[in-house]
């Protein structure tokens, strides 16, 4: 399902017609790519933080293998959107890095997940360590609302959104670009790294079992 989807959005997301926008012209089609990255970045990390709060309701390891490993997916489409969004600000802005609000926002909300990784790594006790990357990754769920999608849109940018204004609407996506986006690329993108998560955590799965055998 998720190649069906991600072929539909490859080949009528380069091959489709997209709306002559100022400035954008056809990089426009890296919304496919960029913006339904952040999405997916976004759903992963809800799944993350709903697997931590059910450990911390009852101590179940799995729950938060679950919640270490949507995390680290989470970070993976997030640094696929940061870099995608990179490449379009070369050729839109000019460069590559501008200190845009929004860029700052998301870099600032990735090292904060990327210290969720560490932390984990710095603890040996596995209780320990579980409940407190379970309360610190709803500490991160929690500061992207502030990163990603309230200060950056209290400042001017460069990136649609700022000053409030909608940073995906009718007229940036229009009929033609909207289905291939929410039935191609979001659920393609979302369904990839699901596949992704799922066969890291039967990794995990396997890793435990030959060390409790062993």
């Amino acid at each position: 399902m998720a190649l069906l989807c991600l072929l539909y959005a490859f080949i009528a997301g380069f091959l489709g017609n997209v709306p002559a926008k100022p400035i954008l012209h056809e990089t426009i089609r890296n919304i496919y790519f960029h913006v339904a990255m952040w999405f997916c970045m976004m759903i992963f990390f809800i799944v993350s933080v709903v697997y931590s709060i059910k450990y911390l309701r009852n101590n179940k390891q799995i729950n938060d293998i679950y919640a270490l490993e949507f995390a680290n997916t989470g970070i993976l489409f997030g640094m696929l959107g940061l870099t995608t969004g990179a490449v379009w600000a070369k050729y839109t802005w000019g460069a590559f890095w501008s200190n845009d609000p929004k860029q700052l926002g998301a870099a600032i909300a990735l090292l904060i997940y990327f210290a969720y990784l560490v932390l984990r790594n710095s603890i040996t006790d596995i209780d320990k360590r579980s409940r407190i990357s379970a309360v610190y990754n709803v500490f991160a769920f929690f500061m992207l609302f502030p990163t990603i999608w309230i200060i950056p849109r209290l400042m001017e940018s460069l990136h649609p959104g700022g000053m409030g204004n909608p940073a995906l609407n009718s007229q940036d996506i229009d009929s033609r670009m909207r289905p291939i986006f929410w039935f191609g690329a979001i659920p393609g993108w979302a369904l990839l790294g699901t596949w992704v998560a799922t066969l890291r955590i039967r990794f995990k799965f396997l890793e435990e079992k030959k060390l409790s055998n062993g």
